[in-house]
Formats: C-alpha cells, structure tokens, sequence
C-alpha cells in the first residue's frame, strides 16, 4: 500500500516489522477490551484510502526515498561517532581491552522518526544510550567537542539544565536532537531492547526521562496489530489536527504521542481496518469518548521501582485530568496533563466535525480535501485577546518566546474562570507583531486568544474585567525569567482586547483569508505609522502547518518585529465596539454532527472499564456555581476521600468579577477611551508601571495555586508592564 513503509524498521529498530501480517487477519488480542469489529476492508475501502494517499501528498506528509536514505546515511554516522567516543572514554579511564572492544553505544531515535511518520525537512529525536562508565558530564563536554569537530555539524548548542538534557545540532543539514542515558551495564549490545522495564533499575532521574520518549514510541509499535496501517493513520490525523489547530501539548491541545496513541487504540479496536476506514472510525471513538475515562493502549504493569506513576486512586491530582492519555511504557504518565475545560471542548468538537466530514466522505458526497481544509480562527469568535512578547534581540526573543508560550495555557485557565467567559481558545499558531517604532530594533512575537462570552439574561449593562486574569499571568511569567536569571531588560509582555472586525490590522492578510468589509475603527498603536505596519511578514509559527500549496517545514520563533522601547510610552489600544454578545455566532456550534455517523453511531465504544474501580471525579463543566465572594485559589473538589488540594487551573470556583483595586499590586491608571454611541461600548487600556519586587511579590499573595510552583522574586527592583483591560457591554 505505501512501498516505503518497511524502510523506516532500517535504523536499529528493536522492533520486528509487523507490516507482513497484513495479509492475515492478526491472531494477537491488542488492547485493553476486545475489538469493536473484525471486519476485512472492502474493495470500496482500498479505493478510499488510495484516494487518502493522494490527497496527502500534495501537503508534504510524504518524504522522498533519496531523503529518507540520507536521514539513515546521517544517524550512520552519527552512530558511529558515538562508539568510537565510548571507546575513546573507556581507554582513558583504564578499562580492560577485551571490555573497549565491546563496550558498544548507541543511537536510538523516537518521536515521528521512530513511528515513521515524520513529515518533510522534520527534525530526528535521538538518544546516545552509554555504558556505566561514561557519564552525563562526559556527554555535555568530550561529546559536545567531538561533535564540534565535525565540518557537517552546525548550529551545535548544548542545554544541559533542561528538565530532559539535549544537544541540538544541525547534522548536514537535518535538524537533530540528542538526549543522553547512560545505563547500569558494563557494554551495550547491539539488539538491546529499551522496553526491557529492569533497564530502569539503579538509574537517575534524567535517565529514565531520556529513555521515556524511545520506551513509549517501541510500545506503541509493538501494541498495534498492523504498523503500515497505523502509520497512514497517523498521518492523516496529524495533518487534520495540525490544519484545524489544536496539534500543541505545550498550549493544552494534544502533543504528537498523544495524537499517536489515540491513533494505536483505534486501530486496536478494528484490527483489520485500513486507513480509509480507521480515519472515520478515529472520529466517532473520540467524539463519543466518555472523558475523563484514561485512553490506555495496555493494562499498566507495577515493576516496583517506586517510580511516580499516573494512578487516580493514589494521586488526587490526578483525578482532575480532563483528558486522560497515559503512556503505555513504566512508569506510565498522563501525556495531556496541559488539557483545560476550553481546549477539551474545543477538540471535541472537532472531533464531532471530523465524523460529520468522514461520514460524508464514505457516502461519496465529499472528497477527503474536504477534511483537511484549514477552518478560519478568526473568523470565528467576534471577541480576541492579542498576547503580544518583545525582547531587544533575536537570541533573548527565541528565549522569552519560549517562556511565554509555555505559560499561556495558565492565562486561558485564569479566563475560563472568568464568570463571564465560556470559552477561551488560544490558536497554537503565533504571528510576528506589527513593528511599533521603526527606528528601535526590537523582535515581537503574538498569539492570539478566542473568546466566547456567557449568555447572561436581564443584564442591560454588563461590565467584564479581565485586568487581574491578565496580571497574574504577567506576573508569572516575569517571576520565572527571573528566577532561571533569563530576564533581560526591555523584555516585555503586552496584551490587548480587539474585535474580529480590527484584527487585520495586525495579522497578515494571508492568515484572515476570508475577506470581509473591515471596520474604520481599529486597534491604534500610539507610535505606529502607516509606513511601519508591515504585515507582509510570513506567520511566526509554533507548529509547522503544511499546506498543500506549501509544504516546506517552517521554522518555530522566525520572524520578529519591533516594539516600543522600556522608556517609551505604552500603547494606547482602542478596540471598537464590542458586538452583542449573546449572537449565535460567539457560541461555539453544539452537537449537530455526532448523530449521524453513517450508520456506525450505534456502535458501543469500549471505555476502561476493565480498571480497578476508582471514585469518579465530578465532572468539570464549563457553567459552575458563581460565588458570592472573590475565591481566587480553586478548593479541593470532593472525590472519593481525597483531601488533598489539587494545583489544577480549572478545578476552581469562577470568579464573580476581578479583585478591586486594593487587592492589586499597585494601582493601575486607566485610560478609558471614548468612541461614539454605538450598541456596545469597549473601556480597555493599557499601561505601564514599575514597581518593586517586593510590591510584584504581594500581588502573588491572591494568585491561583497553579502558579505556585514558582519561587519567590529576588530582592531586586524590575520594571513590569501591567495591563488593564475593562469591557462594559451595553446591551
């Protein structure tokens, strides 16, 4: 079915191909409950999923065969640096001749390499697995200036105190990243099999992370019935999430192994299903799910190492996951922990799209195109925050960025426990920012949130602040920079409400697609000019979207901007009018396509329910009991007779409104701008303000327990950017 399928088990695979059983219906049990159905495909189904193939193709999923020979030809050599470095490390610490001789090392790979599904110009995941005697300082020093010898090896850079260790490196061209194992045994064979759960045993921390993402990657091949089958699959998941943005583990969206699991349990359920038909089959499982049930590829196992493991009736943490995916590889782990109350919902009803769209497909009334077309964001929602990161350099911009994405998913659980928000849903994708004064070089980077605003009845005046939602996030993200002593004078975080209608005026027309009339009132950036907007810039990516049209890779954090400098004023923002709310467009669509599944809706989708019996956690919704008081630290919600308090970001009572002034840091001056009378009226300002470290300190006195895990500020005194942004809604 795909002639280069068998070619990516080529690079020292400890996994038997299982491609060759595909002409018999598999012996083996796969999963945790028996298959849905043992149906072979019919000629129809073939049919569909050439057609899948083809439309695949043009977005780049596929990798030419002289690309994939030259991936191998690399971790060849890259193999090959490794052992003569373990030999090289051996000599020198004295170790008998007949141990160098066959002290062996090793390069495994994981990831979308591993599961042969990488896409064009897609980076390779490896692990250099040593012996006992070669040691981590070894690997981020003689390796790291071996590597650094090699004319092929650019853009070398070592990240020693990540929470996994990596060295990433540019090898001839390919992106690659390195992590490091060094296991309890004299030499390491060539058929080692890192599945092997006593490997574990004896090793620290950093080693078991390391080895995790080749553990898990070995599992998942090995606990579906056909690898070609899985891996079209995958394919086309991947793309679909990817084009209809919700493909980002770090924003609350699903990562690549969790897409791939998902993926692996579908294809237990119908065995002997081919794409075509595992594609449509992926939709009505998970727009049927009942979650929180965990999706689990296998029964977990105890091997008594006394590793954290996801277990809701030890953890209570984990009773409030909302979208359980664990890891089939010791010790097993959520890998969708980042899900929130918005981003769940949003996939879901994804997924409910995706069945509507396949069930159509398989009724000859659409073409598979149909479910790649990328659905427009902003176009969407009426109401959007911008998020907007500067830096003065390029080097300290790629860092805050970092930093900040990785801390969004805290801003969207601050809004949904905003009374007044429904829904908040940050697009994966970030943008470069308008430049603000063209004479300053500063890079910026933007993301930007959709909001859907409760229905409230008899409110003809509705006031919505989302001031203090936006401090405590700012105030986070500030504290962590500081406390990993990456912050830098004239970083900077800035965020803005506009309306759909003035969003052209700061993203690239290439992403608005649909063209509609704009508004003549706008989002007005004091120091901007007609001359220094230039949108014309291509999307400042934090995922590789393909398109069909397009399907080299891009790369993440590429783009940049320039902003205001420290001492010059904020921005001024005037958003125009916000529109009535209660519009049938800010909601997002109900269940409308679940229903009909082409005659497949009936079918009962196996939950867990051969788990050990645990209290099921109340389910979180999004309409939760409005308090009369300002609770800002979420209380422990009963489950079973748990106590503990959970640091989760929606496990908490909505907020009535926003602390008042006094239970702020420091007073934030408000610049309300007026505009003529209209159905709505938007107050939102922006301003600047330095205080103390100590004054930044107290505002975290009423932050939500989410934030906690990070230390207290230093002593000394940082300017900080507050924001204040006020929406009084005249209905």
């Amino acid at each position: 079915m795909m002639g280069q399928s068998c070619v990516y088990h080529l690079w020292f695979s400890p996994v038997t191909t299982q491609g060759s059983q595909q002409t018999q219906p598999p012996q083996k049990h796969y999963g945790i409950t028996s298959p849905i159905s043992l149906a072979s495909p019919k000629e129809t189904d073939w049919v569909l999923t050439q057609k899948l193939i083809e439309t695949l193709k043009p977005f780049g999923v596929f990798e030419e065969e002289e690309e994939l020979q030259r991936r191998i030809l690399i971790l060849g050599k890259l193999n090959n640096l490794v052992k003569e470095w373990i030999r090289e490390i051996s000599e020198s610490k004295n170790l008998p001749q007949s141990v160098i001789e066959n002290v062996g090392g090793k390069i495994f790979t994981f990831g979308s390499y591993r599961l042969g599904v990488h896409t064009k110009g897609a980076d390779i995941d490896a692990l250099c697995v040593a012996p006992r005697h070669v040691d981590r300082s070894d690997f981020f020093t003689s390796f790291y200036d071996k590597l650094k010898l090699q004319e092929e090896v650019k853009d070398l850079r070592a990240v020693e105190e990540a929470f996994v260790p990596v060295i990433k490196l540019c090898f001839d061209g390919i992106e690659i990243d390195i992590l490091f194992a060094r296991l309890a045994l004299q030499t390491i064979p060539e058929d080692l099999d890192l599945r092997d759960d006593s490997l574990l045993k004896n090793l620290d921390i950093r080693c078991i992370r390391s080895l995790n993402g080749c553990r898990v990657t070995d599992e998942i091949l090995h606990l579906v019935p056909n690898i070609d089958n899985f891996r079209l699959t995958l394919r086309a998941i991947k793309l679909w999430a990817k084009r209809h943005n919700i493909y980002s583990n770090i924003l609350g969206f699903l990562g690549g192994v969790s897409w791939a699991m998902l993926v692996a349990r579908t294809c237990q359920l119908y065995p002997n299903a081919i794409a075509s038909t595992l594609v449509h089959k992926f939709f009505l499982v998970f727009s049927k799910w009942e979650w929180p049930n965990p999706v689990l590829l296998k029964q977990p196992e105890e091997c008594n190492l006394n590793l954290p493991v996801w277990d809701p009736r030890v953890n209570p943490s984990d009773r409030y996951h909302l979208m359980p995916i664990i890891t089939p590889a010791y010790p097993q782990q959520n890998s969708t922990y980042n899900v929130s109350v918005s981003t769940r919902m949003v996939m879901v009803e994804e997924f409910k799209q995706g069945l509507a769209i396949t069930d159509e497909i398989l009724l000859s009334k659409a073409e598979w195109s149909k479910l790649f077309e990328a659905p427009n964001f902003f176009q969407k929602y009426k109401h959007y925050i911008v998020l907007l990161a500067s830096a003065p350099t390029e080097k300290q911009r790629l860092e805050w960025v970092g930093l900040v994405e990785s801390k969004i998913r805290i801003l969207v659980g601050s809004l949904e426990k905003n009374e007044f928000i429904t829904l908040a849903h940050v697009n994966p994708q970030s943008f470069p920012a308008p430049k603000e004064n063209p004479d300053k070089e500063e890079f910026r980077t933007m993301w930007v949130i959709g909001l859907v605003f409760k229905k409230t009845e008899n409110s003809e005046n509705l006031s919505v602040d989302l001031t203090y939602d936006i401090q405590s996030f700012t105030d986070t993200v500030y504290r962590q920079a500081i406390n990993s002593k990456m912050f830098e004078v004239d970083m900077k975080i800035a965020a803005m409400h506009v309306k759909r209608k003035q969003l052209h005026q700061l993203l690239p027309n290439h992403v608005l697609q649909k063209k509609k009339k704009h508004s003549t009132e706008g989002v007005k950036l004091t120091a901007l000019n007609d001359s220094s907007l230039d949108l014309s810039m291509d999307s400042d990516n934090s995922m590789s979207v393909p398109s069909p049209t397009s399907a080299a890779k891009t790369s993440p954090l590429n783009s940049s901007g320039s902003s205001q400098g420290r001492n010059s004023p904020a921005p001024t923002v005037t958003a125009a009018s916000v529109t009535n709310i209660q519009s049938p467009e800010v909601s997002v669509p109900q269940t409308n396509s679940s229903d009909s599944s082409g005659g497949t809706s009936s079918e009962s989708i196996p939950q867990t329910a051969t788990q050990p019996a645990i209290s099921p956690p109340p389910k979180p919704t999004v309409s939760r009991v409005v308090s009369t008081t300002r609770l800002v630290n979420p209380p422990p919600r009963p489950s079973g007779n748990a106590t503990t308090k959970i640091p989760n970001p929606i496990a908490g009572v909505k907020r009535t409104s926003s602390p008042h002034k006094e239970e702020i840091s420091s007073p934030l001056p408000i610049l309300f701008v007026s505009q003529e009378q209209l159905d709505t009226e938007t107050c939102t300002a922006q301003s600047e303000t330095t205080q103390t470290a100590a004054s930044l300190l107290a505002s975290q006195k009423t932050s939500s327990t989410d934030l906690s895990d990070i230390p207290a500020l230093p002593a000394n005194p940082i300017p900080v950017i507050k924001n204040s942004i006020k929406l009084r809604l005249n209905r």
